[in-house]
């Protein structure tokens, strides 16, 4: 017999909570007892939801990100990594810095939340590969959120449009249009 619908309410409800707790007192502090208390929620409705803290912080910040990659076209390379690199800076500037702090120093100490993180930025790096061979796609998911983030979190600059075109005009081209490594 199953059991009563998911409330999505609730969902946002404990993401919000997740995603506050992990910006006012860090990965390592954040634990599904204070989600719960936060979000008003009983702690066996997240653990239904999320096998542990890992997967929940992982859904909550999917959740913000709220969007999937644009379909880059084919047959465009400069106008499919444009596209794809503003969108990608867009997703990025929209994350608060102590939340980006948080992630990282979460994913240097818990394995699964690192897992969970490469999972959802290699989907979004698998993208490229409808306009990139593999290499192609692989460097772009090396270079532009790391180039993307150093800007935002270390120089405090903005990632707009002249900087995403430096990057993908001086920076990726260039790269790929070079012959690929023997």
């Amino acid at each position: 017999m199953p059991g009563r619908p998911r409330d999505a309410g609730r969902d946002v409800a404990i993401f919000d909570a997740t995603l506050k707790l992990l910006i006012d007192v860090g990965y390592d502090r954040t634990s599904i007892e204070a989600v719960a208390a936060a979000a008003g929620a009983g702690k066996a409705t997240i653990y239904r939801r999320y096998p542990g803290k890992a997967a929940l912080v992982a859904a909550a910040v999917d959740h913000r990100s709220g969007g999937t990659p644009p379909e880059p076209s084919a047959g465009d390379l400069r106008g499919a990594l444009l596209e794809t690199a503003n969108w990608l800076a867009r997703e990025i500037a929209e994350q608060e810095v102590g939340l980006l702090g948080a992630l990282f120093a979460g994913m240097r100490g818990d394995p699964d939340l690192a897992a969970a993180m490469r999972r959802i930025l290699h989907r979004d790096q698998a993208a490229m590969t409808r306009v990139l061979d593999p290499r192609g796609a692989a460097l772009f998911g090396e270079i532009v959120p790391a180039l993307l983030v150093h800007r935002l979190v270390v120089t405090g600059e903005p990632c707009d449009e002249p900087f995403v075109e430096h990057i993908v005009d001086d920076i990726l081209l260039p790269l790929l249009e070079e012959d690929p490594p023997r």
